[in-house]
C-alpha cells in the first residue's frame, strides 16, 4: 500500500488493525519505523504500508532482503493518485516502474490499483504513472451527505475585508454556532495569522469552548509529535477549528467536520474538492465555503461558478521522461539490477539518456545491458520532493528546534530580519546561515510583518518550437533563471508599507522549461501602447494567475518574468516558467491551450471593475518588483493581440 504521506499509511494501518482480519499481519514501514520494526515486516508482514520515499531510499536498493515480500506480491495500492503530479509525480512513477522491474524480477506480476476521488481522464494519467495499460472505474457508488457550497467574494474597495481575514470570522462564527471547522489557507504565514484572529475572537464569546488547544494551526515544518497531537486532537473533537496548509488535504480519517472554509483557490479542482470532502463525511449534512481572494483566478471562478461545478477535474501532469528525473532512476535502477537492451518500463527516451550516462562515466555497458559500477549509492542523487534540503529554525535562547522550512524559500522567509510565526507565537529571524542550514530566532512581539522581494534575470538555453505570426509569436524551449532576495519590506498589520530594508544574499540559478511571447516592434507601436514596461509586466502577472485553470499546477509552482527589449530576442518578451528545475511540465500544458488561456486571462482583466490594476487583476502576491510598473489598460491590449496572432 503506497500513500503521499506518512500519516494518511499509519492512518490506513489503523483501519486495518481496527477491522482485526485473521490472517492479515500489516506494518507501517516509513522513516519513523526502528530496526526491529523493519525486520519484523520483512520477515512477517502480508501488508505493508509505506510511502514513495522509503520504496526509494531503503526497500528498492534492499530488495534482495525483502525477497519474501517481492516473491509473494499480489496487489500494489497506490491511494490518492491525484496527489501525484509535477516533478514529484515524475519521481513517484519511476519508483512504480522500478518496483514493477523488481517484482519481475522475483517472480511475480502483481496488479496495480490505483485510487482517487478526484481524478481527471485516469485511464491515461494512471497508465502513464505505472507505465502499462489500465482499465478505469469510474461509477461512484461511495455515500455522499448534503453538501452546500458557497462562494465568498469581499468588496474590492480600499475598505474591503481580505479573504484572510473574511475565512476567520467565518472560521469564528462557525465554531460559535457549536461547529467543528477546518479552514485551508496557501500558506504557513495565513495558517498562523488565521488562528490567532480565531484565538482573539474566541477569547471575547463565552460560547466557545475553553481552553487554549481549541483553536489551533496545522501545517509542513511542524515536528511530528505535534501534528500527531493536533490530529488526535481534530478527531477526538477537543480541537474545534483548525487552520491548515494542503498538509491536512488527503485521506487521512478526520471525519465529522461541519464546516470546511477555503481560502484561496488551491491549485486545482481536484484539490478543492478534496478539501470540501472533508465536510460531512457520513451521513451529516455539511456546509463548503470558498472565499476568493484579491486574484485573477479567484475572482474567475466566482464569476464563472460553472468552471468548479460542471468541468471534470484536471489530468494529472508530469512527464516521466524528464531526463532530469530519469537519469538519476536509470543509475538507481542500474544498482538494482542491470538494465537489459529489451526492456520497455521506463520512458521512450531511457535509451538516450543511458548512452549520456555512460558517456559520463556513471553506468558501464555490456552485450547485455548496463551496470552501476560505483560502491556509491545512487539513490541519494535524487530529491524526491523538489524540496531539497530542510534548513532548521531554532530559538536563540533555549536552542529549541521550532520548525523547518525547504532550503528553496529560506531566502524569501527566513532571511534575517523575517518575522516567523509558530503557534501564534512571533518571532524574528537574528540570522540565516545557508551553509550549515540553519537560521536562529528570538522569540519578540512584533507588530509588523514581513515580504521579502526578488529580482530575476532570464537566459534562453534552447528553443524547442515556435509559433510565429506577422504581430506575435510563441516559444517554448529551455531557460536559465537566475533570482536573488535583494530587500524585505516591513508592513503594519494593516498592510501599510513602514520601511524597506536590504539584504544580501547569494543567486541562485534554476534551468527549466519556460513559454514566452515575443511582440514585434510594429505591433506595440500600432497598438498605442503608452507604457510597455507596465503592460508587459501586468500581461505576465494575469496570465500567471489563470495558468492554473489549465495546468494542474499553483502559482506558485512557475514564475516570469517580462522585459521591453530582452538581449535574446531583440525585442519585449514576457515568459513564464516552471518553478522547479528541470521543468514539470506546466507551461508546455499552457502552451497546448494558449488561445484560450490568454483569451481567459484578457476577460479577467476586462472585467474587472477597477480602473488602474488590482490583486483580482493584476497584481501578484509575489511580485519581486513590488507590482510597479503596472498598465492594466496596457495588458488588455498585449493580451488581445498575442490572442488574436495565435488565433
Amino acid at each position: 500500500y503506497l500513500a503521499p504521506t506518512k500519516a494518511l499509511a499509519n492512518d490506513q494501518a489503523r483501519s486495518w488493525r481496527d477491522l482485526a482480519l485473521p490472517g492479515i499481519r500489516e506494518a507501517v514501514v516509513d522513516g519513523d519505523s526502528n530496526a526491529d520494526e523493519r525486520a519484523w515486516a520483512r520477515r512477517h508482514a502480508n501488508v505493508v504500508l509505506t510511502n514513495p520515499d522509503m520504496l526509494h531510499y531503503s526497500l528498492l536498493p534492499g530488495h534482495e532482503r525483502w525477497s519474501r515480500l517481492l516473491r509473494n506480491l499480489r496487489y500494489i495500492v497506490v491511494d490518492e493518485a491525484h496527489a501525484y503530479r509535477g516533478v514529484f509525480g515524475a519521481h513517484v512513477s519511476l519508483i512504480l516502474r522500478r518496483l514493477r522491474r523488481l517484482a519481475e524480477h522475483h517472480s511475480s506480476s502483481p496488479v496495480v490499483i490505483a485510487a482517487s476521488a478526484t481524478s481527471g481522464a485516469p485511464e491515461r494519467s494512471v497508465a502513464r504513472l505505472i507505465g502499462a495499460p489500465v482499465t478505469a472505474i469510474t461509477e461512484d457508488s461511495s455515500p455522499t451527505p448534503e453538501r452546500t457550497v458557497v462562494l465568498w467574494q469581499s468588496p474590492t474597495d480600499d475598505g474591503g475585508s481580505s479573504a484572510t481575514r473574511d475565512a476567520a470570522a467565518l472560521t469564528s462564527a462557525a465554531v460559535r454556532e457549536g461547529c467543528q471547522v477546518l479552514t485551508f489557507l496557501r500558506s504557513r504565514r495565513a495558517v498562523e495569522y488565521v488562528a490567532s484572529l480565531v484565538r482573539e475572537q474566541h477569547a471575547d464569546h463565552a460560547s466557545i469552548p475553553s481552553g487554549s488547544d481549541t483553536i489551533a494551526a496545522y501545517r509542513g515544518g511542524f515536528l511530528a509529535e505535534e501534528r500527531r497531537a493536533l490530529e488526535d486532537g481534530l478527531r477526538s473533537g477537543s480541537i474545534r477549528a483548525l487552520a491548515t496548509t494542503n498538509a491536512l488535504e488527503l485521506g487521512i480519517d478526520i471525519a465529522g467536520m461541519d464546516v470546511v472554509v477555503t481560502a484561496g483557490w488551491p491549485g486545482t479542482r481536484s484539490s478543492l474538492w478534496q478539501q470540501f470532502g472533508r465536510a460531512g463525511r457520513g451521513t451529516s449534512a455539511a456546509l463548503a465555503a470558498f472565499v476568493a481572494r484579491e486574484d485573477p483566478l479567484d475572482t474567475y471562478l466566482v464569476q464563472h461558478p460553472e468552471a468548479l461545478t460542471a468541468q471534470p477535474f484536471e489530468e494529472t501532469i508530469f512527464d516521466p521522461g524528464n531526463p532530469n528525473v530519469l537519469a538519476p532512476h536509470l543509475l538507481a535502477a542500474a544498482h538494482e539490477l542491470p538494465i537489459t537492451i529489451n526492456e520497455h518500463v521506463f520512458p521512450e527516451n531511457s535509451h538516450e539518456v543511458l548512452d549520456e550516462l555512460e558517456a559520463r562515466g556513471l553506468l558501464r555497458s555490456r552485450p547485455t545491458g548496463w551496470y552501476w559500477t560505483s560502491r556509491a549509492r545512487p539513490h541519494d542523487m535524487t530529491d524526491l520532493r523538489g524540496a531539497g534540503d530542510t534548513v532548521r529554525i531554532v530559538e536563540e535562547d533555549t536552542g529549541r528546534l521550532l520548525g523547518t522550512v525547504d532550503s528553496a524559500s529560506a531566502h524569501r522567509h527566513v532571511h534575517p530580519g523575517a518575522v516567523y510565526v509558530h503557534q501564534g507565537v512571533s518571532h524574528t529571524v537574528q540570522s540565516l546561515n545557508v551553509h550549515d542550514a540553519v537560521a536562529i530566532v528570538r522569540t519578540e512581539e512584533v507588530e509588523y510583518t514581513t515580504f521579502a522581494r526578488d529580482i530575476s534575470d532570464i537566459r534562453i538555453i534552447r528553443t524547442a518550437q515556435e509559433w510565429p505570426s506577422f504581430d506575435a509569436t510563441m516559444h517554448i524551449g529551455e531557460v536559465a533563471v537566475t533570482s536573488r532576495t535583494v530587500a524585505y519590506e516591513v508592513r503594519a498589520l494593516d498592510g501599510t508599507l513602514v520601511a524597506i530594508h536590504d539584504l544580501d544574499l547569494p543567486e541562485r540559478t534554476l534551468h527549466t522549461q519556460a513559454v514566452w511571447w515575443t511582440l514585434a516592434d510594429r505591433a506595440v507601436t500600432e497598438s498605442g501602447i503608452e507604457d510597455l514596461p507596465g503592460a508587459v509586466h501586468a500581461a505576465e502577472h494575469a496570465a500567471i494567475g489563470l495558468l492554473p485553470l489549465f495546468a494542474s499546477c499553483d502559482r506558485w509552482d512557475i514564475g516570469g518574468v517580462s522585459t521591453i527589449r530582452h538581449p535574446d530576442t531583440e525585442c519585449a518578451t514576457i515568459f513564464i516558467y516552471d518553478g522547479l528545475p528541470g521543468g514539470a511540465g506546466f507551461v508546455l500544458r499552457g502552451a497546448q491551450d494558449a488561445g484560450p488561456w490568454l483569451d481567459a486571462t484578457a476577460s479577467v482583466v476586462e472585467r474587472c471593475g477597477c480602473s488602474a490594476g488590482c490583486p483580482s487583476c493584476v497584481q501578484s502576491p509575489k511580485c519581486g518588483n513590488a507590482n510597479d510598473p503596472l498598465d492594466k489598460a496596457g495588458a488588455i491590449t498585449v493580451l488581445r493581440l498575442l490572442h488574436k496572432a495565435l488565433s
